[in-house]
């Protein structure tokens, strides 16, 4: 007999995703879309940090502007590629997030939380007084010619969804990949008790540390192809607390701590926010914010586990019917 065929959800997912912008045409759509893949990613970023490692951060639009910054100003000054620009910002974010967490992880519980949204507050500040970035004015991204090398489109939205597209695939597998080998298996164990994982070998600092930068390193990346998106950026915009908490909420209405939490968070979320705005404009400013509230608070009460938590116990009381059965 021929074995059944199994696909890894995150295939099924990955092409669901894919062919969605191509089966619907709508501008709006693929607007959305974009956003949906570029907030996912952010999601499973930040998960490595809070998800697996326990370390609730705040303060993550801080790596999400530094890599928008970074590639915007070299655009901007210099001509320089945003790919190049991109790389840089990875770097830059992944430094500012190991000087700055290192000191911060001897801090526990909400002191971390309190500790990184401090940091990101500071950061936004120096950018809004720093001239040579145009301060709070913000930089209006020069408009080039089309084509991969300046990631600029404009006869289309298809090629920056293929590129939202690369990135969110690559923070999902690399979020996928850690949780599946030793690493992930350490940040768990420091989740559950420091004290305790400290007692059994494991460099508790070094494994978070670890961790944040390379959350660091994939919401700066995201950075920098919002800003080739927008054409457009502020402090005010890239480095404000609205963003950390998105990123925030949607994984945790989702389920934090799962490779599949942010992106159901974020199909949630995205086209929520997005929709109300396009079809209410000025006059349904918050609405989304509203409802998402109410979701968040109905699956504190109810499901902390997030909305996969709600499959996962369907799942378990399916499981405990079939064994049951069999055994009657």
């Amino acid at each position: 007999m021929m074995k059944k065929m199994k696909f890894h959800p995150l295939l099924v997912i990955f092409f669901v995703i894919l062919i969605l912008p191509f089966i619907n045409d709508n501008i709006n759509f693929h607007h959305i879309m974009i956003m949906f893949l570029i907030y996912a990613g952010l999601g499973e970023a930040w998960n490595i940090i809070t998800g697996f490692a326990g370390q609730t951060s705040f303060g993550h639009a801080a790596f999400f502007g530094i890599g928008a910054y970074t590639s915007t100003v070299l655009f901007y000054r210099m001509h320089i590629s945003p790919w190049a620009g991109m790389i840089l910002g990875i770097l830059l974010a992944t430094l500012v997030a190991a000087v700055v967490s290192y000191p911060c992880f001897k801090l526990k519980g909400h002191y971390f939380a309190i500790a990184t949204l401090a940091i990101a507050e500071i950061i936004k500040q120096i950018f809004i007084s720093w001239e040579y970035v145009e301060g709070a004015t913000g930089i209006s991204i020069p408009v080039m010619d089309e084509g991969i090398l300046n990631m600029q489109f404009h006869t289309s939205k298809i090629p920056y969804f293929l590129i939202a597209f690369a990135i969110f695939s690559i923070a999902v597998l690399t979020a996928h990949y850690i949780e599946q080998n030793k690493m992930g298996f350490y940040l768990k164990a420091i989740r559950e008790g420091g004290d305790a994982a400290e007692a059994i070998g494991i460099d508790t600092v070094k494994y978070k540390l670890f961790a944040m930068m390379i959350s660091a390193a994939l919401s700066a990346a995201f950075g920098t192809l919002y800003a080739q998106y927008i054409l457009y950026i502020d402090p005010f915009m890239v480095f404000t607390m609205d963003v950390s908490m998105k990123i925030v909420l949607l994984t945790v209405l989702g389920g934090l701590g799962s490779i599949y939490g942010p992106i159901i968070g974020a199909a949630i979320l995205i086209p929520l926010s997005e929709y109300t705005r396009i079809f209410l404009g000025g006059t349904g400013k918050g609405v989304d914010l509203i409802i998402f509230g109410a979701l968040i608070v109905a699956v504190a009460c109810f499901e902390p586990e997030g909305i996969l938590g709600i499959f996962k116990k369907g799942q378990r009381k399916k499981r405990g019917v079939d064994y049951a059965r069999a055994t009657t």
